[in-house]
């Protein structure tokens, strides 16, 4: 029997249909596999290592006691929205109204797929950077749109700004904007941020963010792009509580948005998941309250990792990129006679006991090629996971 269907532009979006129909299994499923397989230090996926602060986590068994349990409201509960609006002001300075502007999801894949899938009608274009999200390209291809790309260029991973304007026409239904930005660590700024903007407003495009590492940045600031005069109104802006507060397995996330902009993400997400994570929604408005010192103290701490594991992958041999900002930094495994970094991270377990992914998962065609050597490390681990990594990383034969 053959089956038909969306699936199959999904899996083609995401680059994982084969030329014979058959899936493959994402790279991130396929080196977790090898992780547990191999008994390898596993710094492919991005999922810390140590639980989050006592306090939401308190909040979420106090929740599970009190019998929070059921479904929660389809917009999420008041005092989340609330949560929300209140950290919106606190750092970035923005008013919103709670029970119109804000919506709770499962997580920002949820809401990324429901906002795609809300706004785009068959051969609308969606602008994403290259490297990208997997979910981005499913998404977008499921829903009929057709996803154009512009490369983010190493070893600063910026754009160039005339091949953004080059490639956003007016049949650009959305701008993407992924910052702090997975996988490369580059934190966009000021100058890339309004030009996104200032080509929205000429083409009339909706801009969806992505800004699930924004508290996560190492000296540059993360700059919100809907605090950018003549964003607000155009703009879908999207976040969770995964990264924050080490609690990625809760899938709590939320968009923000003016209120028809909801509504329509809205009429999608309710057929999606309905609602999610009951008791886990005063945990994260539990945790959006937590005093200032913990916001930077997380950013401060998670610098310190990545010092550690970058200065472990340059004395493996390693080319290191800089990481401003999330749970990465990429590395060119070609000094260590690598071309292909799929080869090397299907054979690092064997040689080093790590597993690491190839940029390649993010990427296609022409971008693909020519950054063929470059792998991602994940460093929200443990001190001493990471230091372990370090040691057998310098045993690669070079």
């Amino acid at each position: 029997m053959t089956i038909t269907g969306g699936w199959r532009r999904a899996a083609t979006g995401a680059g994982l249909l084969g030329a014979d129909g058959s899936v493959r299994p994402t790279i991130f499923a396929e080196m977790s596999a090898l992780a547990s397989r191999t008994g390898a230090i596993n710094l492919g996926q991005g999922f810390p290592d140590e639980d989050g602060p006592a306090a939401v986590l308190e909040a979420a068994v106090a929740a599970i006691r009190d019998g929070e349990n059921q479904y929660p409201p389809g917009m999420g509960i008041p005092d989340l929205r609330l949560a929300v609006a209140e950290h919106q002001k606190r750092f970035y300075g923005m008013e919103l109204d709670p029970d119109r502007e804000v919506l709770i999801t499962a997580g920002a894949t949820e809401a990324i797929a429901a906002t795609l899938l809300a706004l785009l009608e068959p051969g609308d274009e969606v602008v994403t950077f290259e490297p990208y999200y997997d979910e981005y390209g499913a998404v977008i291809s499921l829903a009929g749109g057709v996803h154009r790309t512009v490369p983010l260029e190493p070893p600063a991973f910026r754009p160039d700004l005339d091949r953004l304007r080059e490639t956003v026409t007016d049949r650009t239904r959305a701008i993407l904007v992924n910052t702090p930005h997975n996988p490369t660590g580059s934190v966009l700024d000021r100058e890339t941020l309004t030009a996104i903007v200032e080509l929205a407003e000429r083409h009339d495009a909706v801009i969806v963010t992505d800004s699930v590492y924004e508290h996560l940045t190492f000296g540059p600031e993360h700059i919100p792009i809907e605090t950018l005069p003549g964003a607000r109104e155009r703009t879908i802006a999207i976040s969770s509580g995964g990264k924050t507060f080490n609690t990625t397995g809760w899938k709590i996330g939320w968009l923000t948005a003016p209120p028809e902009f909801v509504t329509a993400v809205l009429a999608v997400k309710q057929f999606l998941t309905y609602v999610n994570g009951a008791p886990f929604q005063p945990a994260i408005a539990a945790g959006l309250r937590l005093p200032d010192a913990y916001f930077t103290g997380i950013a401060e701490a998670l610098a310190h990792k990545r010092d550690v594991l970058s200065a472990g992958l340059a004395a493996a041999g390693f080319g290191v990129f800089p990481s401003d900002g999330t749970y990465f930094v990429v590395a060119d495994a070609a000094p260590l006679g690598f071309p292909e970094g799929v080869e090397l991270c299907r054979r690092l377990p064997e040689l080093a006991g790590v597993v690491a992914v190839p940029l390649g998962a993010f990427s296609r065609g022409e971008y693909a090629a020519r950054t063929a050597s470059l792998v991602r490390f994940a460093f929200c681990k443990r001190i001493d996971v990471l230091e372990e990594a370090a040691l057998r990383l310098a045993a690669l034969p070079r």
